[in-house]
């Protein structure tokens, strides 16, 4: 097993790269302020579940084989992409058709909850950042690498998880302090609309 020193080294890495601004943190922050906390717990929940898959994928060699076939990783961030216009679209929609109806009541848990794993799982960067990332921390010298793999994908959900967790929560506060004023509301779901189009073509210009 590899020295105590390493997994904190990575654990704090993971923390400052979880607060560094990206789709999944953004993504998160718009959600949270549109739709509440708790609809943000459980976005921030789904992505988390993403981060298993990837790390699972990484530990397997599944990302490797992915990343290096141009249609499996162009589909997968179509996928993506199209997913997040749909969002946008929800959004953007509500703004005119739903003032007045509470978001936070318009999914269930398990709905958001999908809609996080989805977010993740389809975004190719995320696929690619794990096979940069995790290897340079697990050594052979330090037993079987594919545990490493493991462990060190379960750190980082965990460093995730505090810090988009704190995300939804305060952005989920600003969410209702803003919904008290229609006007602000309106803003609030414009913004988001524009945010998760902004993420979609973004994902669509991620090259391997």
């Amino acid at each position: 097993m590899p020295p105590l020193d390493s997994p904190v080294v990575f654990f704090v890495a993971s923390v400052l790269l979880a607060l560094a601004p990206g789709p999944d943190n953004l993504f998160v922050l718009a959600q949270s302020a549109l739709y509440g906390r708790f609809a943000g717990m459980c976005i921030t929940a789904g992505l988390c579940t993403g981060l298993l898959v990837h790390t699972a994928a990484v530990a397997l060699g599944v990302a490797a084989l992915l990343l290096a076939s141009a249609a499996a990783f162009t589909g997968l961030k179509i996928i993506g992409a199209l997913y997040l216009l749909y969002l946008a679209w929800q959004a953007l929609r509500a703004d005119a058709h739903n003032t007045d109806t509470a978001p936070s009541a318009a999914l269930t848990a398990g709905q958001y909850y999908r809609r996080g794993i989805i977010m993740n799982v389809t975004n190719p960067k995320v696929a690619m950042f794990f096979l940069a990332f995790l290897p340079q921390f697990a050594l052979p010298d330090h037993g079987p690498v594919a545990v490493q793999i493991v462990l060190l994908g379960a750190l980082f959900m965990v460093a995730t998880l505090l810090v988009f967790g704190a995300i939804a929560l305060l952005a989920g506060w600003l969410g209702v302090w803003l919904g008290r004023s229609r006007v602000a509301q309106t803003v609030l779901r414009r913004v988001s609309g524009i945010v998760l189009a902004g993420l979609a073509v973004k994902l669509l210009l991620v090259t391997r």
